[in-house]
């Protein structure tokens, strides 16, 4: 699928607040999704996940209005209604709190734990990142909020703390209790690489995806299902008290110090269901480990093998795909030129990722197409950097 150009992204919001507030803007902001290679479900229990920003953006333009008030529109498709919000700039005894629509909460959330005074403003969001896809619009609108509360108030915030204040409006005012992974690669996605995080320690390592010449015969085929997913529910927190209670009957921090010896002694102790939960997380912090030394090896076969095989532990383990999204991966994995393929985000639908040769990338699409029994929508990627100022002149 052709996906608009930032440039044209950029030029169709300023457009929109043109339009919408009669003045043309003066600031922008831009932050990208992002495709988890591997390491599903294990951010919240300190484990390893391996991202990569992709080229689907959100984009925030705007400028003060020298009012107390606060206006926002938003242009995303798929957004809840209004459209369009206003409130009041947050005060010391008039705080800010979520509501309707859903999508201004995550714009809400940034603004309240902004550790600087936010002036009024008017703002116009658009998007590329699709909602719901697995891709992580959440974290593109929070990230490239506080990067436009950034350049609006003229504060600049450090990148991991950036990352864990995007990451507090999400559980405080989206009610979904995330990982720190998707706001990280917002931030500090890098041109050409995927980035290994240690969600225990925050610590980072590049993983370039562009080095060698049989990774340049190599790309990464997202096929989204257009089934769309909502984890605000209770299939995510289900999934992360079923973790945590893993832990706990271990007797360790997280599942991350866990090992599969100590799983299968405690077995009884945790049920059935609760030892499959944390019998994914285990096997998946040791595959994300695994697949960051394959890339650096140019062990492409042997990352294939590992990407199916997280697909089967979510499906099977930790129970977190959907039909749609195991056809695409049957799909795929019966089609010449893939190497590997597995769901992708939180699951119950979005996307799938697969490893593919360049050179049967278009009839890969084409398999798809034909067999898939919804209509899918397919990108090929090459990661991009993190979280921008533009330049509006």
């Amino acid at each position: 699928m052709e996906i608009t150009s930032l440039k044209q992204l950029i030029d169709d919001c300023k457009a929109a607040f043109t339009k919408e507030f009669g003045e043309d803007p003066i600031i922008g902001a831009t932050a990208p999704g992002r495709l988890n290679i591997i390491g599903e479900h294990v951010d919240y229990n300190d484990g390893f996940v391996l991202p990569m920003a992709i080229p689907l953006y959100t984009v925030i333009v705007g400028r003060a209005n020298d009012k107390n008030t606060i206006r926002v529109t938003s242009l995303a498709e798929g957004a809840d209604e209004p459209k369009t919000v206003e409130f009041d700039v947050p005060q010391e005894n008039s705080r800010l709190s979520p509501g309707s629509p859903k999508w201004a909460n995550y714009v809400k959330g940034v603004i309240e734990h902004f550790p600087f005074p936010v002036p009024g403003f008017d703002a116009c969001i658009i998007t590329t990142v699709p909602l719901g896809g697995g891709l992580s619009s959440s974290a593109s609108l929070e990230v490239s909020m506080c990067t436009f509360l950034e350049i609006l108030t003229g504060q600049t915030l450090e990148k991991t703390a950036k990352s864990l204040l995007c990451q507090k409006a999400e559980h405080t005012f989206a009610g979904m209790p995330c990982g720190i992974m998707d706001q990280f690669i917002s931030c500090l996605g890098e041109e050409g690489s995927a980035l290994l995080i240690d969600c225990r320690s925050l610590e980072t390592r590049t993983i370039p995806l562009n080095s060698g010449d049989d990774w340049k015969e190599l790309s990464f085929l997202i096929v989204n299902s257009n089934v769309k997913h909502e984890l605000t529910g209770s299939e995510y927190p289900e999934r992360r008290s079923d973790c945590f209670d893993a832990a706990k009957i271990i007797g360790v921090k997280s599942l991350r110090e866990a090992t599969l010896s100590t799983l299968r002694e405690k077995r009884n102790d945790m049920g059935e269901r609760v030892y499959r939960r944390a019998l994914h997380v285990v096997g998946e912090i040791e595959r994300c480990e695994k697949a960051a030394e394959a890339i650096t090896d140019g062990n492409f076969e042997e990352l294939g093998r590992l990407l199916y095989q997280s697909h089967v532990s979510l499906r099977d383990l930790h129970e977190v795909s959907c039909p749609e999204l195991d056809q695409l991966v049957d799909i795929t994995m019966q089609t010449k030129g893939v190497l590997g393929s597995r769901m992708t985000g939180g699951g119950f639908g979005g996307c799938i990722v697969a490893l593919v040769k360049k050179s049967e990338a278009n009839s890969i699409i084409k398999e798809v197409d034909w067999q898939y029994k919804g209509k899918a929508t397919c990108y090929v990627f090459d990661a991009v950097s993190g979280a921008a100022t533009l330049s509006l002149v």
